[in-house]
């Protein structure tokens, strides 16, 4: 039996449906997008889990290794392995957060003012809120307010793992909202680190990236083609900001901001999504699980995790993740929703809402890195700040995934409404319902489908004529 279509929102001049139906390229986008970071989410649960038990195994090993610096100490580029992870590897990721950043803005749903209110109030509520959480329980407390900005962060790869092992098929339009949110969160959590955390600038290395980033804007813009210009000259950039005293991971968001996200006549993909396309996979599988492996490696021992509760800096971090990102995305969305004017989608609740808003409390990747560089040269304190990450973004995936579960039937068959493609042609029947052809393949299939019925109707009933037949 085919799955109920999804109830269409009622037409209304004055109320914007609120995660209605997404667009078919959209929905295409968001299904390959979603595939890649899935998969990179599982390995970088992995990769967590691996860090745990050689921490608390071989915890002299793990440093070592962590620890062991290479590279050309002439270009003031002499790191260790978890320097590297940390500046290096996540420069990819933040270099495809880039890229999706340019990519809403110019044809995703921050395109329209309208439409993008709605996931960047969410998404800075959910970083405001969190904030205030932590600072009020180290005001409190007699804590360091410097770790306010490490629950602000949303780990998506991590959340879409979690969808993954619990098996929930999200409607596509939470899925949507969450990757949304996740893009405008990362976008802030770049601007914190750029404000909140460098201390020093080379002047001379800020300016000679400044022109590797004009010369990379100016190659695109006169459409050069070929990795083997642009690699070496992303690695000039990458160098020179990390050594003006900026986050090197700057570097990558401004250079994905610089690809072209627009299609033009002829092309089935915008540059930009090419690029992402290709890169995504190696950012999803590759440099965010390393960052997590030499990152996450939190000794236990001692207590650690009791003392979590104990101290009010973690216990900020704890709270501003479970509650302050729960309370602020929730909170956030309803406001805008009334001040917007916009209405809920009929087959969903404010409780799907809030499930997606605890999920987004999952902070691990950005929160670690912020975490490292909110207490630099405090290795205990950091720790133990990776520690209360690890224990908030658990205790946000297992509440999650029991508000999720509440809800799991509805949301397969929405998902199955919305995927099905009775007509075999590669695009869900939702989206075909306005397309005379569409009917008329429909129209020959069920005809084919009654021909055959009334053929065995006619088989049966020869059969039952016979005389051996039971009666």
């Amino acid at each position: 039996m085919a799955a109920p279509t999804p109830t269409p929102a009622p037409p209304s001049s004055s109320r914007r449906t609120f995660l209605g139906r997404l667009s078919l390229p959209e929905r295409n986008y968001l299904a390959d997008a979603l595939r890649t970071e899935t998969v990179g989410g599982v390995i970088l649960l992995v990769a967590a889990i691996a860090a745990l038990v050689w921490a608390n195994t071989f915890y002299s090993g793990y440093r070592a290794v962590s620890d062991f610096h290479f590279g050309p100490e002439s270009l003031g580029l002499n790191l260790s392995v978890a320097h590297w992870a940390a500046d290096g590897l996540l420069a990819v990721f933040f270099f495809v957060a880039g890229v999706e950043l340019k990519r809403e803005l110019v044809a995703g749903e921050l395109r329209d003012p309208k439409a993008a209110a709605l996931p960047v109030v969410a998404a800075l509520c959910g970083m405001v809120v969190p904030a205030v959480v932590y600072t009020l329980v180290n005001v409190v407390g007699g804590g360091s307010t410097g770790g306010w900005a490490v629950p602000t962060a949303t780990d998506i790869a991590f959340a879409l793992a979690v969808l993954a092992v619990i098996g929930t098929s999200l409607p596509n339009a939470l899925r949507a909202f969450l990757l949304t949110l996740a893009v405008v969160d990362d976008l802030f959590a770049i601007l914190i680190i750029a404000v909140f955390f460098t201390e020093q600038i080379d002047f001379m290395a800020l300016t000679g990236a400044f022109i590797g980033l004009a010369v990379f804007w100016l190659l695109l813009r006169r459409n050069v083609r070929g990795w083997y210009i642009y690699v070496p000259l992303a690695l000039v950039i990458w160098g020179l900001m990390y050594n003006s005293g900026i986050h090197a991971t700057i570097a990558g968001v401004a250079m994905g901001l610089m690809l072209r996200c627009t299609r033009r006549e002829g092309e089935t993909h915008s540059p930009g999504e090419h690029i992402e396309h290709l890169i995504r996979p190696l950012s999803a599988g590759v440099a965010v699980p390393l960052f997590a492996l030499f990152s996450a490696g939190v000794s236990l021992s001692g207590g650690a995790l009791a003392d979590v509760f104990t101290r009010p800096e973690t216990l900020g971090v704890v709270l501003g993740l479970v509650v302050g990102k729960t309370v602020g995305i929730f909170g956030g969305t309803w406001l805008a929703t009334r001040f917007t004017k916009a209405e809920l989608n009929k087959d969903l609740a404010w409780a799907d809402v809030f499930a997606v808003a605890t999920l987004a409390g999952i902070g691990f990747t950005v929160s670690l890195l912020i975490g490292e560089l909110a207490f630099a040269g405090d290795e205990a304190m950091i720790n133990e700040i990776k520690a209360a990450v690890l224990l908030g973004s658990l205790t946000a995936a297992a509440v999650a995934a029991v508000l999720l579960k509440l809800r799991v039937r509805t949301y397969r068959t929405l998902h199955e409404a919305e995927e099905l493609d009775e007509d075999e042609d590669g695009v869900p029947d939702v989206y075909e319902q306005d397309d005379p052809e569409y009917h008329l393949r429909m129209a020959a299939i069920h005809e084919k489908k009654a021909a055959e019925h009334r053929r065995l109707a006619q088989l049966a009933g020869a059969a039952s004529n016979e005389p051996d037949s039971p009666a």
